[in-house]
């Protein structure tokens, strides 16, 4: 028999409400000290509920967790907020946090010289606090955050609800932090990128909310250019200059300097190489000779594995073959990286060991900084990066291509304010420099905005910032990116 005391079989559980916790830190740079205010834990999302056309109330459907930074005693109207979030589908914002905007990140080496568990955290004395708010977001069923009980998280894995949630925690943090009149800025890292500019057409539809910039951080705008998919030739030639940067890191181009060897491959690229691929069986046999030779000295592949193929290098073939010969695969994240098979018979890789080499260190320092720094409990397992959104869903797109270029353009032509940052890794061969270049030259938006947007480059890969040379530089070009008016 229960106890007095005890819930009634059928009492239902009460309603969830937001856990945030706040903490003070102080951050010590070479410009000074930045006093700021931390605020961690989840946001409960709520909707309108309606029963035959009767309006019945704000029913919650999600809890999002969030990490935001506040500098102490900034203006909130001259004060800029950078709203972040990575990609996947399926990742937490943990990389970003953590590896490059945030005033903590990871110690974890580079490729090549990878330091061992349990690796660390330190003072990010670069990070874009000094010149911007922070607000971390983390999408349904990655990092803490969830479907309230009873509810469905396919609900919230697709396109569409995706940015509606985002936009939706958007909207929230800005009201409640009374941050309508500051500077806006939207960041995101690979799916993250496709999120960011639907949300700046969201955003501006449903809120009447104007951001000022987007950070596109291995930008993928449109996944045709990246789809290896039957039918499709546009990827082999947007990637081929990432293969030969990747080639030459590995050194299968001595003597050369790596913006001599991509400006050569970006040529061939353009021209030749795709009409090559256009004119398939009809290619007289000279042409095939000289195009499959050029191919495999830009790609560092063997000429007869290139003829193999129909000139045809698809990425993950790609990261299989380039170092088969020394018993060793290439990261698709970040060419620079390698790693070993079962044995040297495979067509493809079995795991990509550049998320190998990150995602360990990344963990760590994740889980250890919610407790240890911002005091936030929760016994959830943190979704570093989830297979659990899986099937993703782009009902939307049904027939076509799925692509936000529309958005973006609608977003710019109505906002002309709106600037857009690009940045690119030599070495990510998951979005390839060369197809976010396409994408955005061939946006349907007027002369006169064409330099609203700016591109920049490193030498690693899709996290660019885990090599320190780049790191530093792209903090540097993204805080003269938040304080350009």
């Amino acid at each position: 028999m229960a106890d007095d005391d005890s819930p009634a079989a059928d009492e239902t559980p009460a309603p969830p409400t937001d856990d945030l916790v706040t903490t003070s830190h102080t951050l010590r740079t070479p410009s000074g000290d930045l006093a700021y205010t931390a605020t961690a834990g989840r946001i409960v999302l709520r909707h309108e509920k309606h029963t035959d056309g009767t309006f019945d109330g704000y029913e919650p459907h999600a809890e999002v967790f969030v990490v935001a930074y506040t500098l102490d005693g900034a203006d909130p109207g001259s004060r800029p907020v950078t709203v972040a979030f990575n990609g996947g589908p399926g990742s937490s914002s943990v990389w970003l946090h953590l590896g490059l905007f945030g005033p903590q990140r990871v110690v974890m080496g580079d490729a090549g010289a990878l330091t061992p568990p349990p690796w660390g955290l330190t003072d990010n004395v670069e990070s874009l606090l000094a010149h911007s708010d922070l607000v971390f977001v983390d999408p349904v069923s990655t990092g803490y955050s969830r479907a309230v009980a009873g509810g469905k998280p396919a609900d919230f894995h697709g396109y569409t609800a995706d940015v509606e949630t985002i936009g939706e925690v958007i909207r929230l943090w800005i009201t409640r932090n009374e941050r309508w009149l500051s500077p806006k800025y939207l960041a995101g890292e690979s799916y993250g990128t496709l999120r960011a500019a639907a949300l700046a057409a969201h955003l501006q539809d449903r809120y009447g909310m104007y951001v000022n910039g987007l950070m596109l951080i291995s930008s993928v705008l449109d996944m045709g250019s990246i789809r290896f998919t039957e039918g499709n030739d546009r990827p082999y030639p947007l990637f081929l200059p990432t293969y030969a940067a990747i080639a030459h890191h590995h050194g299968r181009h001595p003597g050369r300097s790596l913006p001599d060897v991509v400006a050569e491959a970006e040529e061939f690229a353009a021209g030749e190489y795709p009409w090559a691929l256009a004119r398939g069986n009809r290619l007289p046999a000279e042409d095939l000779d000289r195009v499959a030779a050029r191919l495999a000295a830009l790609s560092g592949l063997d000429e007869g594995y290139v003829r193999r193929v129909r000139l045809r290098i698809e990425h993950h073939r790609f990261f299989r073959e380039l170092l088969r010969d020394s018993g060793r695969t290439v990261g698709r994240l970040d060419g620079r990286f390698t790693g070993w098979e079962a044995d040297d018979g495979g067509e493809h890789p079995s795991y990509d060991p550049s998320i190998a080499a990150i995602t360990g260190p990344y963990t760590a320092a994740l889980n250890a900084h919610v407790r240890s720094a911002l005091r936030y409990e929760n016994d959830l397992p943190y979704e570093i990066l989830t297979g659990r959104v899986h099937p993703w869903s782009y009902a939307e797109f049904e027939g076509r291509g799925v692509s936000v270029v529309g958005q973006l353009s609608a977003a710019m032509r109505a906002n002309p304010h709106l600037r857009v940052h690009v940045a690119c890794g030599y070495h990510d061969g998951a979005t390839p420099y060369s197809a976010a270049e396409q994408v955005l030259a061939q946006l349907p938006i007027p002369d006169e905005l064409r330099d609203r947007i700016e591109f920049r480059y490193y030498e690693a890969g899709h996290m660019m910032y885990v090599h320190e040379p780049s790191r530093q530089q792209q903090s540097a070009d993204l805080a003269a990116f938040v304080t350009t008016t």
